[in-house]
């Protein structure tokens, strides 16, 4: 097994308990739900096989899916933002992505910053139009989606700034 196969298999499980074991517990107003199982899908290597990428992130919804006995919301969120990962890697970083040139750990704040928020912002948009799935609650769709992907969007920037490191000039 490669250095990277093993980096990201062990991302999957830490990431995946944290979410069933810490972050599943935490609510606040009934609004704010953190969702930092997402990193995974965030930082996937770019160049690696898109087939596999969107399978493991399908395994990763259906493992918190699984603990959260919420019938396959979070694989259908993970599945989606995992499929349409490349357009918004093109639209947050432009050419740099086009040549397959970035690691999201060492790319500018801004640039990362516009990156997960749009990521974040359809992953739980998605994951609680599944969970309501009622078009009259579309403004509380649209409130939860607003402040858990606030609280998840400063959790992970903060995640991967804390634990990515830094290139050594």
């Amino acid at each position: 097994m490669s250095n990277v196969a093993f980096k990201y298999t062990g991302l999957f499980i830490l990431l995946a308990l944290a979410q069933v074991l810490v972050f599943n517990n935490i609510d606040f107003a009934g609004y704010i739900d953190p969702y930092i199982y997402v990193i995974f899908i965030l930082l996937y290597p770019i160049n690696s096989n898109q087939t596999l990428f969107i399978f493991v992130s399908f395994l990763l919804g259906l493992t918190v899916d699984m603990f959260l006995n919420s019938g396959g919301i979070n694989a259908a969120a993970c599945l989606f933002i995992a499929y349409i990962r490349p357009i918004v890697l093109k639209l947050s970083f432009g050419t740099s992505y086009e040549y397959h040139a970035i690691k999201i750990e060492s790319t500018f704040f801004s640039e990362r910053f516009k990156y997960f928020l749009i990521m974040i912002g359809i992953h739980h948009f998605t994951l609680f139009a599944f969970e309501i799935f009622n078009i009259a609650q579309i403004l509380s769709i649209l409130k939860k989606t607003l402040f858990s992907g606030i609280f998840t969007l400063l959790l992970s920037l903060l995640l991967v700034s804390l634990f990515s490191r830094k290139k050594e000039s």
